[in-house]
């Protein structure tokens, strides 16, 4: 897992290999901050990134500025690596829940500036993310949510979609 850009850019954490997460790629990765510095202005930002898996958006939002990361992943192991990884980098701008993502949806009281969901593309109630997290109010005006999904789901019929970048399997659809 590499640091693409900010503070910490060229950092690289190894992964262990009998981790189950299948990390965003570090192209899609890229090109998803190169369309999100065009639209929100990630410097003293609040995100949430759920499903965090190996914790590559939290560090990666950490490196460029965020002032408050909260990193939600239920897997005892990634939720172990996600910790070392901040204290590698000794940062207390990023607080790592281990937890239940729908539980943590259904009790946040919290406005976030950025929301990122990466859930395992076969979970059955992927497409009920998009509502839960509008119907919980969780993010803040002028905010933006992405969910990467894979091909076989479609947003664009979303009351809060606004489009969908493509990068190769990996499929980003943005809501405001």
């Amino acid at each position: 897992m590499r640091v693409i850009s900010g503070i910490y850019r060229h950092r690289r954490f190894d992964v262990p290999r009998t981790f189950k997460a299948r990390p965003t790629t570090d192209f899609a990765k890229e090109s998803l901050f190169n369309v999100l510095a065009n639209r929100i202005d990630l410097e003293d930002a609040t995100a949430l990134d759920l499903f965090s898996g190996t914790g590559s958006i939290s560090i990666e939002l950490v490196s460029r500025g965020c002032s408050h990361v909260v990193s939600v992943e239920n897997d005892q192991d990634h939720y172990r690596f996600i910790c070392r990884v901040m204290e590698t980098v000794k940062t207390d701008r990023c607080l790592p829940v281990k937890g239940d993502v729908f539980k943590y949806i259904s009790t946040c009281n919290t406005k976030f500036d950025f929301i990122f969901a990466d859930p395992p593309y076969q979970l059955e109630n992927l497409a009920d993310i998009p509502d839960l997290v509008f119907e919980a109010d969780m993010l803040a005006p002028d905010g933006i949510f992405v969910l990467e999904h894979g091909k076989k789901n479609d947003f664009s019929q979303h009351p809060r979609f606004t489009d969908m970048k493509v990068y190769g399997s990996v499929h980003f659809s943005f809501f405001r």
